[in-house]
């Protein structure tokens, strides 16, 4: 789960991580008294759940409540990478000394956490993980052992220059492990933290990410939820029960099983194709989950083919099939759809199946091929 740059503002300041005041405004008039209000050259920044911001126009200076005014439109008109920008923060410009970067992510890999930091903090910082990664420290943290204090002085020596900037860093990430493990946390990140005047660093720039599967145990976090996160085929998944994350392919996918989708993605793609959606029905065996997976698979216009592909162990592959001729009898269905079934009740299954004149296959090699030719063949 993602939140906004100011959300995620608001909670490094309850933690008492230093950041700029702001106000999040919804219209250009909003943006003028807010900047006058503050009495000084404010930043005027789109709040999208996407990157990119500045890149995009999303960020502007204004020197006057009139400068604010007109920058707010500007970018309230905006779409940045096909979500139009409904809010903007004002917030005081920062003459900035220097940009650094400071973040806590989980690290999969060696089954902890990793605190990353750079003197070469702001907007290119993934280009530097790419071409300068020596730039980056990294420092692991395990979270049953916590921080290690002396480890951690020596990181931070190498990144910050002064014993006063070391001493306002630790304080900093300590903090950030605070919020990281209080609120299950995916991802922490200050970017940039920046020098400012008389050798104070600040947070201009507040990125935070939570489990999803976390999320229950913190009401607080879950009212932080934005409607924008999800697509509207995701909402309406989520009502449904369904795991379902929207793509941009062609094939639909409705699969049994979180790690036989995200599979059955890969094999799609081996085979040359592009899945529309990652479509996870879950164990259960009712044929209504079958029906409402299939009309959101149909509701995307860039489907061009579906591949069901089923499992069956607690799922029973009759009831999906009975589940799916349920679905063909609401849905007009004109795209073609293939379908793998194995396991439980799978010769049942294939037989309910071809009592309505559908075919099913055994093999997901051969399904896979079936369908990525259905959707128009090996894309270039």
């Amino acid at each position: 789960m993602n939140i906004h740059e100011y959300q995620g503002k608001e909670i490094f300041k309850e933690y008492g991580i230093p950041v700029n005041d702001q106000a999040i405004v919804t219209t250009p008039e909003a943006a003028r008294e807010a900047a006058s209000a503050m009495g000084t050259t404010v930043v005027v920044k789109a709040q999208v759940l996407v990157g990119g911001r500045g890149k995009a126009g999303g960020v502007k200076i204004a020197k006057t409540p009139e400068e604010a005014d007109a920058r707010a439109r500007d970018i309230l008109a905006l779409t940045i990478k096909g979500i139009p920008v409904e809010k903007v923060m004002i917030t005081p410009a920062s003459e900035i000394n220097r940009e650094y970067y400071v973040s806590i992510t989980v690290n999969r890999n060696d089954n902890n956490l990793l605190l990353m930091m750079s003197r070469a903090g702001g907007v290119d910082i993934e280009d530097l993980a790419v071409n300068r990664p020596e730039e980056i420290i990294r420092f692991p943290i395990h979270p049953a052992d916590g921080i290690d204090e002396s480890g951690l002085e020596a990181a931070l020596a190498e990144v910050f220059e002064t014993p006063t900037l070391q001493s306002q860093a630790k304080d900093a990430v300590h903090r950030l492990y605070r919020i990281f493990m209080e609120k299950d946390c995916s991802l922490v990140e200050i970017n940039p933290y920046a020098l400012v005047e008389d050798e104070k660093l600040v947070a201009l720039d507040a990125k935070v990410n939570f489990d999803d599967n976390a999320v229950f145990k913190h009401p607080e976090v879950e009212a932080l939820r934005n409607p924008e996160e999800l697509s509207a085929d995701e909402t309406t998944a989520n009502a449904a029960g369904l795991s379902f994350v929207s793509m941009d392919g062609t094939i639909g996918c409705m699969v049994n099983g979180a790690g036989l989708a995200m599979a059955t993605m890969d094999i799609i793609k081996l085979y040359g194709g592009d899945p529309a959606n990652f479509l996870d029905v879950g164990g259960s065996s009712n044929p209504a989950k079958v029906v409402s997976a299939l009309k959101i698979i149909t509701g995307n216009p860039r489907v061009e083919a579906i591949l069901i592909n089923i499992f069956g162990g607690i799922t029973r592959c009759d009831d999906i099939a009975n589940g799916i001729l349920e679905a063909l009898a609401q849905i007009d269905l004109k795209l073609p759809m293939v379908i793998r079934l194995i396991g439980t009740n799978d010769d049942e299954g294939r037989r309910i199946l071809e009592g309505a004149g559908l075919e099913s296959y055994q093999s997901l090699g051969e399904a896979v091929e079936h369908v990525v030719a259905a959707a128009g063949g090996v894309k270039a």
